[in-house]
């Protein structure tokens, strides 16, 4: 009975763990405009983190990055992968970069999850001494 009882706190905790994870699928909200723009999934590879366009929703879905540089420049949005190389710095995620397809330019970024609402995503893009920051929301 003692272990059922070990396994059941495990199991939540284990739960508790999961809602606080960035990982997952986020609608990405333009802060000048405020219109939600696309569901952009956050994974794990090689120990940092990532995000790939899984969803626009303002933009036809064979919209091309024609503002991107280097390999990305006219390839489809969707699908492409806007953030990369973040460091878990534990209670945040930092040293990677993000870039605005709409703008074509990678800025260093750090990401966090709002204090007391899991289901919101701080992200600051940085360009030099200046930054933005926008908030995404979790999708379920």
């Amino acid at each position: 009975m003692k272990s059922f009882f070990t396994s059941v706190l495990l199991l939540c905790f284990a739960g508790m763990l999961q809602a606080q994870s960035i990982i997952g699928t986020w609608k990405t909200v333009d802060d000048e405009t405020k219109e939600a723009k696309s569901h952009l999934q956050l994974f794990m590879g090689d120990g940092k983190l990532y995000g790939k366009v899984t969803k626009l929703l303002k933009s036809a879905p064979d919209k091309l990055c024609d503002k991107c540089p280097g390999e990305r420049k006219n390839q489809p949005v969707m699908g492409m992968i806007l953030v990369v190389d973040m460091k878990d710095k534990g209670g945040y995620f930092q040293g990677g970069s993000i870039l605005d397809p709409e703008k074509g330019k990678w800025y260093e970024c750090k990401m966090w999850l709002k204090e007391g609402d899991p289901n919101v995503l701080v992200v600051r893009g940085y360009l030099g001494p200046f930054y933005r920051t926008q908030y995404w929301y979790r999708v379920n």
